[in-house]
């Protein structure tokens, strides 16, 4: 694989989040153009589109993600509903029940396949997919902005600040606390390892945050103050990516507080970014984020998504063993 591929799909509107079937390589996308697109990624990097989810044209799709058995993407916008694509019959469910945009949603297996829908009107929902009505409903402080499942933790991050991590074996709050951060949470992401979370912020910092341990870190470099937009977690090695609205990629060691690869920058800033299933192809979005508001976006800014080689060097953390 070559070591930058771009998707040839034109994308009419930005990247909302990226993600990667647990099984194979299949990548999707969803996008503030309504649709969440989803292709299979060859082992020349080459991609072919093999379908998508159609929200209404007039309201953006803000969230994607995959089943644990590969079969079934779904999908969360501003038309309030939560939308699963089943592949193999190109059928698709919607489940309604939300009185605001979802926001995030996640894909969960305890006692039976659950999906995990976070929305703007201060609810996290749990849907039993035998079912079009929600099983469970728990009610936020705030509006829901981020959130990360590593089972049996769900952790989500709201407005002002907020983080709340349920158990879901019971689906019980196990902690209600606060951003180690000083400004607004913009994205979640739970440790391979299910040991705890990093949290990153509108002002560039990552906090490193252990569910039995208090042992956070945060990182920020230059005096450039840009928004860390997502942040991925290698799946072997436990280093990850952090990227943001200053258009540019690093990777980390979480263990030793030190950063494994120069930042890259691509020119615009990056909206989201996603490891597949082994960790050899790093995905990162560009496009405008918003976060200079209105005034400050071009309509010659180009939506991509990006497919990057990656290779032992510049992720694995030194003096790693295998476990």
């Amino acid at each position: 694989m070559l070591q930058n591929i771009e998707i040839s799909t034109p994308l009419n509107d930005t990247v909302s989040e990226l993600c990667f079937s647990p099984v194979a390589d299949y990548l999707a996308a969803s996008s503030w153009d309504g649709q969440t697109r989803v292709w299979e990624v060859q082992a020349n990097g080459q991609t072919v589109a093999r379908t998508s989810i159609q929200h209404d044209q007039q309201n953006p799709a803000l969230c994607c993600t995959f089943s644990k058995d590969g079969t079934k993407v779904v999908s969360g916008g501003t038309d309030k509903a939560v939308r699963i694509l089943d592949l193999n019959s190109n059928q698709t469910m919607v489940l309604q029940g939300h009185e605001g945009p979802v926001k995030c949603v996640k894909w969960a297996e305890s006692m039976s396949p659950i999906v995990i829908s976070g929305s703007w009107d201060k609810t996290v929902k749990y849907w039993d997919l035998r079912s079009p009505n929600p099983a469970a409903s728990v009610t936020l402080p705030e509006r829901c902005y981020t959130m990360d499942v590593q089972y049996p933790h769900l952790v989500v991050g709201t407005a002002e600040r907020n983080i709340l991590i349920f158990n879901l074996s019971n689906q019980s709050l196990v902690k209600n606390t606060v951003s180690p951060l000083k400004h607004q949470t913009r994205t979640i992401s739970c440790f391979p390892d299910g040991k705890g979370y990093a949290v990153g912020s509108v002002e560039g910092r990552v906090g490193i945050e252990y569910f039995d341990e208090k042992n956070s870190k945060c990182h920020r470099e230059g005096n450039n103050i840009f928004a860390v937009n997502s942040i991925s977690f290698h799946p072997f090695y436990g280093t990850f990516s952090t990227a943001g609205s200053d258009g540019a990629y690093a990777y980390w060691d979480k263990d030793s507080k030190s950063r494994l690869k120069t930042p890259t920058s691509v020119g615009n800033p990056i909206t989201s970014t996603a490891f597949n299933r082994n960790g050899t192809i790093f995905a990162y979005a560009t496009g405008y984020d918003w976060h200079k508001g209105h005034e400050h976006h071009t309509q010659g800014t180009k939506n991509t998504i990006r497919l990057h080689a990656v290779t032992d060097s510049e992720i694995k953390p030194k003096g790693f063993k295998k476990r």
